[in-house]
């Protein structure tokens, strides 16, 4: 009943943190309220994995991760439906040019492999996409996109077979302490020891902090996603349109994605305008007309494919877009890995690495430098020019 560290949450950043810790040695317990790993958020993921940020921490922590993803059958001998088949953004409008192209120069900066594209290339990419208007886009080959239910399960079974523990159907009712430092925490089935926490709870990290007396700027809203029927595989990249779009009848929305998974299902998702916030999951009726009008327009030949189903999930939110990752100042031993804003299952590998560097005191200058941009006491009002 004595851990090194205990986490709150078995899901895209839980479980593959547990593989990091006990492949560093840590003798890790998981406490998960569901019933098994992957049953919160992470099924409502849709599967993209992309390095090109606009911030250097981000891109960074999302370079380990398509490192972990590209490699995971080769090293372990599990199919997790991993494509590399890059990202790219179009452009419409001399404003998304123009900011397309100042994020392209940063991202190079950074080392990222990535260029601003001409019309005609995108059109190689994603054939039958409308070039009215289209003035170009950027093109990311190294990222791409897998299954986040085959991947958190093949994190979950390696981590088992290194020891590491998982309580499922179990909540936590209070983190103990003793003069500002942990001690251990209790649950609904025990009590269980150790000198360090972390919170990786998505969606409920405000919730669980509350009662130690730390509030953390992470507010959940909804995003609705779908999937098609399969179909011949015919594009490979993610496609990003960062247009917004006003629709009077069914709810005006920011930006849209979508790519074709490995079996030919086209996956896709919204980001509706103004946030949903709360934790209601269940879907909307206005989610498939908005977004069905808006693929249609951006790549007509899809007009004809049937839709399967339909979900909601939360992105957990910050004020600027980053995540919350590292010490909490006062509570010695509390860690958080929170408020990643929808991209826990990109970020969540990478950042394993980094935090078990961190409990065993071997940082390196580049994590400290992400641990710095991460930090809960940070400037909040500096937004990622693509978050």
């Amino acid at each position: 009943m004595i851990y090194d560290v205990i986490i709150i949450g078995a899901g895209s950043v839980g479980v593959p943190a547990a593989l990091s810790f006990v492949n560093n040695g840590l003798k890790t317990l998981v406490i998960e309220k569901n019933a098994s790993v992957g049953q919160a958020d992470n099924k409502h993921a849709i599967g993209g994995i992309r390095a090109t940020h606009s911030q250097k921490s981000k891109i960074k922590v999302c370079q380990r991760s398509i490192e972990i993803f590209s490699t995971w059958e080769e090293k372990y001998g599990d199919d997790i439906q991993w494509i590399q088949g890059g990202y790219t953004f179009v452009a419409y409008t001399p404003e998304h040019e123009r900011l397309l192209k100042q994020t392209v120069e940063l991202q190079k900066n950074y080392g990222l492999n990535i260029d601003f594209i001409t019309p005609e290339k995108i059109k190689e990419l994603v054939p039958g996409i409308n070039i009215e208007n289209l003035r170009g886009g950027t093109f990311s080959p190294e990222d791409g996109n897998a299954s986040p239910l085959l991947s958190v399960h093949a994190f979950y079974r390696r981590a088992l077979e290194l020891d590491a523990e998982f309580h499922f159907k179990e909540h936590v009712q209070e983190i103990l302490l003793q003069e500002r430092e942990i001690t251990g925490i209790r649950t609904n089935k025990g009590k269980y020891q150790t000198s360090i926490v972390l919170n990786a709870a998505g969606g409920e990290a405000s919730e669980i902090m509350r009662p130690i007396g730390l509030d953390i700027p992470v507010v959940p809203d909804s995003h609705e996603a779908g999937i098609t029927e399969p179909v011949q595989y015919f594009f490979s990249p993610m496609v990003v349109d960062i247009r917004p779009a006003i629709d009077s009848k069914w709810g005006n929305s920011k930006n849209f994605y979508f790519y074709q998974n490995k079996e030919g299902q086209i996956i896709f998702c919204l980001t509706p305008d103004p946030s949903i916030l709360g934790t209601d999951r269940r879907e909307t009726s206005s989610f498939l007309p908005q977004i069905a009008k808006r693929m249609i327009h951006l790549l007509p030949r899809l007009k004809n494919i049937k839709i399967r189903r339909t979900w909601r999930g939360l992105y957990p939110m910050t004020p600027d877009g980053s995540p919350i990752v590292g010490k909490v100042e006062n509570i010695e031993g509390m860690l958080l890995a929170v408020g990643m804003c929808g991209q826990g299952y990109m970020i969540g590998p990478g950042l394993g690495d980094v935090l078990a560097r961190l409990i065993l005191d071997k940082t390196t200058p580049l994590d400290l430098e992400i641990l710095s941009e991460f930090t809960l006491n940070r400037d909040f009002g500096q937004i990622e020019m693509l978050k």
